[in-house]
C-alpha cells in the first residue's frame, strides 16, 4: 500500500495524443532525453513517458478527428463530484468518469471555452512536490483561453483553484492558479490567431536554447524562439513534428507563496 497522499490541484500526468507515436517518441528522445517503455494494460499495452527514473505521462491514440496533442490530468478528490460540477458550470464531458485498473479514476472534460483536461485520482496518490522540478519533467501547467475571467471561476468551482493576477505591463495581466498554497500553473489571454483555447504544459529544461536548437533541427516549428521573462526564468515553445504544442524553461529559483 503507497503511502503517498492526493494532492489535489496538481496536475499528475500528461499525455500525448498522437497517431504517430514512434515519430514523436525518436524526437522527444533526441530533444528532452525521454524514453518510453511498454506496459501490459489488459490485451494491449500502454507507452509510458519517462525521464530517467520519472514517470511522465504516456502516448494516447487520438479520436479520428484530432490532431496531435498534449492532455494534461489535474488530481481531484473526487472525479464524479468533479465532474458534475463541471457540467453544471457550462463544460463538457468529453469521457464520462471511468476506472482504469489498478491505477486509478479519470474524466475528461472540457471548459465552457472548449480548452480539454482530464480529472484525476490516482489510486495510490499523487507524486510529492520537489523542491525543483528534475530536468526533463513538467512543472507548470498554462492555460491560454480568451476568457481568463470566466475560466477562472470555472476551474474554482471545478478543481478549487484560488488564483493571484500579476500586472505583466503592455502583456497584460497573468494570472497564477494555486491550491492549498502552492502555485500549479498560469491563466492568460495570449492565444495566436485560429488556435483554440489550450492547456500548454511546462517541462524542466537546463538549456532551453540548445533544446529548441535541436528541435528545429529535428523538424520541430518554433512559435517561440528562446527568451527571458524577467524574474521568472527562460522559456522557448516548440510545435513537435506530428503537431503537438510543448514549452520549455529553465525556471529561476523562486519562493513559492502561501
Amino acid at each position: 500500500m503507497s503511502d503517498r497522499k492526493t494532492l489535489p490541484g496538481k496536475f499528475v500526468w500528461f499525455e500525448l495524443v498522437t497517431g504517430e507515436p514512434k515519430k514523436a517518441q525518436a524526437f522527444y528522445a533526441e530533444v528532452l532525453g525521454w524514453r518510453t517503455q511498454a506496459f501490459p494494460m489488459g490485451p494491449s499495452t500502454y507507452e509510458m513517458i519517462y525521464a530517467g527514473d520519472t514517470m511522465l505521462g504516456g502516448y494516447a491514440t487520438p479520436a479520428h478527428d484530432q490532431t496531435s496533442h498534449w492532455i494534461s490530468y489535474v488530481s481531484v478528490d473526487d472525479v464524479d463530484a468533479a465532474a458534475k460540477v463541471a457540467s453544471a458550470k457550462g463544460g463538457k464531458i468529453v469521457q464520462p468518469a471511468t476506472d482504469i485498473p489498478t491505477v486509478g479514476r479519470m474524466a475528461r472534460i472540457a471548459d465552457p471555452q472548449g480548452a480539454e483536461i482530464c480529472l484525476f485520482k490516482n489510486s495510490d496518490g499523487d507524486p510529492p512536490d520537489l523542491p525543483k522540478a528534475p530536468q526533463g519533467t513538467f512543472f507548470w501547467n498554462e492555460l491560454h483561453t480568451p476568457h481568463p475571467t470566466l475560466a477562472l471561476a470555472f476551474y474554482e468551482a471545478v478543481v478549487g483553484y484560488a488564483h493571484r493576477s500579476m500586472d505583466m505591463g503592455p502583456a497584460g495581466a497573468y494570472h497564477i492558479i494555486s491550491k492549498g498554497g502552492v502555485d500549479r500553473g498560469g491563466v492568460t489571454h495570449h492565444l495566436p490567431p485560429g488556435v483554440p483555447p489550450h492547456w500548454l504544459p511546462y517541462v524542466s529544461n537546463d538549456d532551453v536554447d540548445a533544446a529548441i536548437a535541436r528541435a528545429k533541427r529535428l523538424g520541430a516549428r518554433i512559435p517561440i524562439n528562446p527568451e527571458d521573462i524577467p524574474g521568472v526564468g527562460r522559456f522557448g515553445v516548440l510545435q513537435d513534428p506530428t503537431g503537438a504544442v510543448l514549452a520549455l524553461m529553465k525556471p529561476l529559483p523562486r519562493d513559492n507563496p502561501t
